[in-house]
């Protein structure tokens, strides 16, 4: 056994010797034991801050077309689903037979208010001439009476007519003006037939595309009910977004950005027309409109993403990989003259795999692209630039 150790020792001694330079740490007594790593110099470059949005394509204004009358059979439908109509066009028509009769009485019944009227007026006239004549009797006879040349029986029938006669011509009077509420209330009911009759063609009250049809030939109409079509005002569409409440604040009117629609080629721009009030309090995101400019084919529907652009600056950059955190906050590693030295730094924005630093650093100061917890202040390196062009 004695023998066996002896034999093996040379080689045990022999291993151990062989790996004792690798596994003790490297002194750092040259170049060679130096580490070398990657170095990039700060730069000034565009940094932009962005909210993400996701929605679907929507009309902007959706105009519902719906029936006054009830109960009434659609004649004829003269658009469909992605036709262009404008304001006034008919878009349906109803049976009309009904309503034209109701027109033709409520005329007639104009006509002979207005024979009733001109009756009253005769009668008035007549009846003020009676009375006219019935008072000139009544004067003659007082004066008569007076003289004592007629007789008391006399006189009082040439009162009696003359009370007569007044009589006649309020009854006459109060005739034309029940003529004249007669003649009123069949005006009335002669603009109800008209519009009961307008009724029956169904236009279009403004100008835009038809995005849905329901009407159907034979089919009776029903007020409440989904409506016949519904129109795209103008045939404009834009993008109802969902945004994260934390980020609502930083949109408003006008801002612009891009928006990828699905089908479409290339990025569309976008520019917010209206950010919502409130917020979902159930999903916690808010809406947002967009208005979608392009040549390309919107459809309402569709779905579509993008981002605003919130903010676009100059700003001294470093890679993101280059920003360090630990309990003391973030910083980043300097390198001058081949020494390691830990800078706090105040980051902002991320733009694509660049960080903002506020302040902490100086454009043209040199950091390690790819900070790494092993390096502490003071360590000695052997700094080597990224090539131009490279990422970190």
């Amino acid at each position: 056994m004695a023998r066996s150790l002896r034999f093996l020792l040379p080689y045990v001694v022999g291993g151990w010797s062989a790996l004792a330079p690798s596994a003790l740490p490297a002194q750092n007594t040259g170049d060679s034991a130096t580490p070398t790593v990657t170095v990039v110099p700060t730069e000034i470059r565009e940094v932009i801050a962005e909210v993400p949005i996701t929605g679907t394509l929507v009309p902007r204004e959706e105009i519902l077309v719906t029936p006054q009358l009830t109960g009434v059979q659609i004649r004829k439908v003269n658009v469909d689903v992605g036709d262009w109509v404008n304001a006034g066009d008919v878009l349906v028509l109803l049976r009309s037979d009904l309503f034209e009769a109701q027109l033709s009485q409520a005329e007639a019944q104009v006509a002979s208010a207005e024979s009733a009227i001109r009756q009253a007026r005769n009668q008035i006239t007549s009846t003020e001439a009676s009375q006219t004549q019935a008072e000139s009797e009544l004067e003659r006879m007082v004066t008569l009476m007076e003289g004592g040349n007629v007789s008391q029986a006399t006189y009082d029938a040439a009162l009696a007519q003359a009370a007569a006669a007044r009589a006649a011509a309020a009854s006459a009077r109060d005739g034309l003006t029940i003529a004249e509420a007669q003649r009123a209330q069949a005006f009335s009911q002669r603009d109800i037939a008209r519009l009961n009759l307008s009724w029956t063609q169904i236009v279009a009250p403004v100008g835009g595309i038809i995005g849905t049809r329901n009407a159907d030939v034979g089919a009776l109409t029903a007020v409440g009910q989904a409506p016949l079509m519904t129109i795209i005002g103008g045939g404009v569409i834009e993008l109802s977004a969902e945004v994260i409440e934390t980020s609502l604040g930083e949109l408003e009117p006008g801002q612009g950005g891009s928006v990828q629609v699905s089908g479409a080629d290339g990025d569309l721009i976008g520019l917010v027309r209206i950010v919502a009030p409130t917020v979902d309090p159930v999903k916690r995101l808010g809406e947002v409109r967009i208005t979608v400019e392009g040549d390309a084919a919107l459809r309402s529907g569709v779905f579509a993403s993008g981002s605003i652009v919130t903010d676009r600056h100059e700003a001294t950059t470093v890679p993101v990989t280059a920003v360090l955190t630990d309990n003391a906050g973030p910083y980043v590693q300097v390198v001058r003259d081949g020494t390691v030295e830990r800078r706090e730094v105040v980051p902002g924005l991320i733009w694509r795999s660049y960080r903002e630093i506020m302040t902490g650093l100086a454009p043209g100061e040199t950091v390690i692209a790819r900070a790494g917890a092993f390096f502490r202040d003071g360590d000695h390196v052997r700094p080597v630039e990224a090539a131009t062009g490279a990422g970190p």
